[in-house]
């Protein structure tokens, strides 16, 4: 089954500040931007600048597995905030923030088939932007999102997790492989016999 994801889920364009942000002394509320989200689809809660909440209207804050959507640039893929430390947080535009809403689709999954190279294609097909790419709330929600169960969504989540890790370990043993090789080479250039008089 196939559902446009405006049928699954709300996308809100990121609070718009009129004046540069900066941190300010004790602030109550997280502020995500663009630079905290990492590689592998996650907040980075640690790197989060705080301000004052002031004048800001909670219907902007996220909650716990919301998507956070990188809507400008290269990289126009979604993270999803997955942690307790991250309970006063908003989203900063140009980023969007995706809440899922109906109970058969599982944030995780939904942030997984965003980021595939399928959605990704159909969403760079329908954006503006040349230079700098831009991807609106219209382009979001007629996102065609397959629908499989519940059960076969977390198999997808656990699968596309194990990969990472394996794709993580590959790269960590092909950097110890190089260092062991260049170790290997660097002895035998400094302790073979000399060739030249």
């Amino acid at each position: 089954m196939m559902t446009k994801l405006k049928d699954i889920a709300t996308v809100q364009m990121g609070f718009s500040f009129r004046s540069r942000l900066e941190p300010e002394q004790g602030g109550d509320l997280a502020v995500i931007q663009m630079r905290d989200l990492t590689e592998r689809g996650l907040v980075q809660p640690h790197l989060l600048m705080t301000i004052h909440s002031q004048g800001i209207n909670e219907r902007h804050f996220v909650r716990r597995k919301d998507l956070v959507f990188r809507s400008r640039g290269k990289t126009t893929t979604a993270a999803i905030i997955d942690d307790d430390e991250i309970d006063r947080a908003i989203v900063v535009a140009p980023l969007l923030r995706i809440r899922v809403t109906n109970d058969k689709i599982l944030p995780e999954y939904l942030c997984w088939f965003i980021n595939q190279p399928s959605a990704q294609a159909f969403l760079h097909s329908r954006a503006t932007g040349t230079a700098m790419v831009m991807i609106g709330v219209s382009i979001l929600h007629a996102l065609e999102v397959p629908v499989p169960s519940l059960a076969d969504q977390n198999k997808i989540i656990d699968l596309a997790l194990l990969a990472r890790r394996e794709q993580a370990l590959m790269a960590s043993i092909s950097i110890v492989k190089k260092r062991l090789t260049d170790r290997d080479l660097m002895y035998l250039a400094t302790h073979s016999e000399p060739i030249l008089n």
